[in-house]
């Protein structure tokens, strides 16, 4: 594919993301009738993660969560479907990254529809430390503690789960318990501590571009470790950009395309390729940086200046 159908390809696919991020969505939770029943889907269905942050226990919920999946068999190696899980993760990053973020996740689609409530935004680029925090929290609550604070089988609390992810109240305590007066009944100090998270998220992401995705998701930090090997990735052509600056201030993840096209923090979300105006960032698959195209002179001028 020459590089002019791949740049409308690339426009193409940033124009409709919400309409991806919507199917995805409706894709991860197809069972919706289980809203009414206060049950959940348990087929064969389960066994199988879906790429995104969308709980088990969401009554409509078609696949299992990868994070709360890798938790609950972390701690013993009589799980071979911890290996399963470890595989599916590692065969996502490298084939998508932090695509999964911007198109594919449930939660950070809830996030973005969440800031398009008219209001004050801030900025997040004086925060960019707290981006770290993602990576201690894979680190210590997926991994570290459910592999080492086990039980006589082997089996670990998905502490993430349990103490931290919001979605989890959103998609499954909350629908839950207004469906099941048992599960109401029951409720207690944790569902109130995790409930007080959920709204912590709610009123961050209003004024806060994905502050979940950026600061606590340790899904997110996963995949963003494999952001610059993935097959997936940001290309920018050196010979149309004008460094106008305007893909930089467009971001909303605090990534300058022209300077980290493979940042980290980028979750592919097209912002950037919408905003250029000369066309010249684009989304590329395949190994390696591609063909590299020779810097001619003449288009190296910056914006402003004259030949």
């Amino acid at each position: 594919m020459d590089k002019k159908n791949t740049s409308g390809a690339s426009h193409l696919l940033a124009r409709f993301r919400g309409w991806i991020q919507a199917g995805a969505a409706l894709l991860t939770n197809l069972h919706l009738p289980n809203f009414l029943k206060g049950g959940l889907y348990q087929g064969a269905g389960k066994t199988v993660c879906v790429p995104g942050l969308n709980c088990y226990s969401c009554p409509a919920a078609s696949g299992a969560c990868p994070i709360g999946a890798f938790q609950a068999v972390v701690g013993s190696s009589k799980f071979s479907f911890s290996y399963y899980i470890t595989g599916f993760l590692i065969l996502l990053g490298v084939l998508l990254g932090r695509f999964i973020c911007g198109f594919l996740c449930p939660f950070g689609w809830f996030q973005e529809l969440l800031h398009k409530i008219p209001t004050k935004k801030l900025s997040t680029k004086k925060l960019k430390p707290l981006t770290y925090l993602k990576y201690a929290v894979l680190l210590v609550m997926v991994f570290l503690l459910p592999a080492f604070l086990v039980n006589d089988v082997g089996m670990g609390d998905p502490f993430f789960c349990k103490y931290l992810c919001p979605q989890g109240v959103l998609e499954g305590a909350i629908p839950l318990s207004l469906a099941n007066s048992g599960i109401r009944a029951a409720l207690g100090s944790l569902f109130t501590w995790k409930f007080s998270i959920l709204l912590a998220v709610i009123v961050l992401s209003i004024v806060f571009y994905r502050p979940f995705c950026k600061w606590l998701c340790p899904l997110g930090a996963f995949y963003a470790l494999f952001n610059r090997v993935s097959l997936f990735q940001m290309k920018v052509d050196r010979n149309k950009c004008v460094s106008c600056g305007k893909c930089a201030r467009a971001c909303k993840m605090d990534v300058d395309v022209t300077k980290t096209p493979n940042h980290t923090e980028c979750i592919r979300c097209g912002m950037c390729i919408r905003a250029c105006p000369p066309k010249a960032v684009r989304f590329r698959y395949g190994f390696g940086e591609g063909k590299k195209e020779p810097v001619e002179p003449e288009n190296t001028l910056k914006t402003g200046e004259t030949k």
